[in-house]
């Protein structure tokens, strides 16, 4: 099978590392890529929010199976495009992907599906943002609607802070704070049939102590060894199959990727948020202990045969991603920084920890910094401990000036 991905950050080069181990997988091509992504895959210069030339991309190469991986193309109509040219495509339509485009839209759909989540106001006026405010108090939870690379959500007791942020958007949707712990949880589906993966953690702000600004991830690990055993199937059947079939019964079936942001309240599991692909940084321990071939079930999904995919394999392993961002992330972040340490992490921690990069390009024969979350350095071991272990020694290796990194990612879940 010759496969496509589209995209060029830290999910898609875990997404093209497992593709890459893939015996069915021929030959694996990437647009645009990173630096450490073309060291598995054939690289190529593509616009990845122009469906028509993603199109005329997978036609010349043969590809068999296209894989959409950011949230931006998808919500543009990347899939579609690629789907009119009669190729299979892991992704949803522009129509579904809305599920992450508009948290306006997600609300309705789970509203339609009694989907539990938080209770919530759309507002478009000052005035009803005030009003929004006063009705929740703090913690104020204030969204933009629209996609904001991870980074459209305030969480804060300053009501001054939550209305600058809710003023600053089009449109905003201000909902009540869900207290508890936080799962992603990733499913497959081809519109019908629901797939669930591994549940994941990951940690959004800055700093330790989930101190500092919001960002799009620092870290993750997986399996939750605090999570009830029962929680998968759970949100299975109450969140995950529910919004599938909400979205075919109104004519927009939902094919690819779908994640639920959750909260474990202690009224129950509560859905905080909606993505319509692979979340980054949780693809990266997801993946590192999935043991099912990758590129069978995402053709699956695309060719809607999803009810005839065996079940997953997975490891007992543990895993843990530690997410290296350049100077001033996620303010303004430098770049063009050479980044050194990578062979030896190839040399001294192989196989065991490895490193998938985020914002990188080759200058000349360095690998420099091209972006605000630069490498995901990730490990897997027996158990957390042993695998932050193995991810923070392969880290430590890694030398970017001005770097930063948290040092508590899954420290409290190994410490049970």
């Amino acid at each position: 099978m010759k496969v496509l991905v589209i995209g060029g950050g830290a999910r898609e080069h875990a997404l093209c590392r497992s593709l890459s181990l893939d015996p069915d997988v021929t030959a694996l091509h990437c647009a645009p890529g990173n630096a450490g992504i073309a060291e598995v895959a054939e690289l190529h210069p593509v616009d990845q929010l122009d469906g028509d030339a993603v199109a005329r991309l997978a036609t010349e190469l043969g590809a068999e199976l296209v894989v959409v991986g950011p949230e931006a193309p998808l919500v543009a109509g990347v899939a579609d495009a690629v789907r009119a040219v009669g190729i299979p495509v892991f992704g949803p339509s522009r129509e579904a992907a809305l599920l992450e485009g508009s948290k306006a839209f997600a609300k309705d759909v789970m509203a339609g599906a009694g989907v539990p989540t938080a209770r919530s106001y759309v507002c478009t006026t000052p005035e009803e943002i005030d009003e929004a405010l006063d009705a929740f108090g703090a913690p104020y939870v204030v969204k933009d609607d629209g996609l904001a690379a991870g980074k459209g959500v305030v969480v804060t007791g300053d009501v001054e802070q939550a209305r600058a942020h809710a003023l600053a958007c089009d449109r905003v949707v201000i909902e009540e704070f869900l207290d508890g712990p936080e799962v992603s949880l990733f499913a497959i589906t081809d519109g019908t049939t629901v797939l669930p993966l591994q549940p994941a953690q990951d940690f959004k702000r800055a700093l330790d102590g989930d101190e500092g600004p919001n960002t799009g991830g620092m870290g993750a690990y997986s399996p939750l060894p605090w999570a009830d055993p029962k929680l998968v199937e759970e949100v299975l059947g109450s969140v995950l199959q529910p919004t599938v079939d909400e979205l075919r019964r109104r004519g927009t079936p939902f094919s690819g990727l779908l994640y639920a942001g959750l909260a474990i309240t202690g009224r129950g599991v509560r859905v905080i948020e909606f993505n319509a692909r692979f979340g980054d940084p949780e693809t990266q321990v997801v993946l590192a202990r999935l043991k099912t071939p990758l590129a069978g079930v995402l053709l699956n999904s695309a060719n809607g045969t999803l009810a005839d995919q065996a079940p997953l394999n997975w490891a007992d392993d543990a895993a843990v991603t530690v997410v290296v961002a350049s100077h001033n992330y996620p303010d303004t972040p430098r770049t063009g920084d050479p980044i050194e340490g990578l062979g030896d992490i190839v040399e001294q921690d192989a196989p065991h920890a490895y490193v998938l990069h985020a914002g990188t390009k080759l200058d000349g024969d360095k690998v420099v910094s091209a972006g605000g979350r630069v490498l995901s350095v990730t490990a897997t071991g027996s158990d957390l401990t042993q695998a932050r272990e193995r991810a923070y020694a392969a880290v430590g290796r890694i030398r970017l000036d001005g770097s930063q990194h948290r040092t508590d990612i899954a420290r409290k879940a190994a410490e049970g």
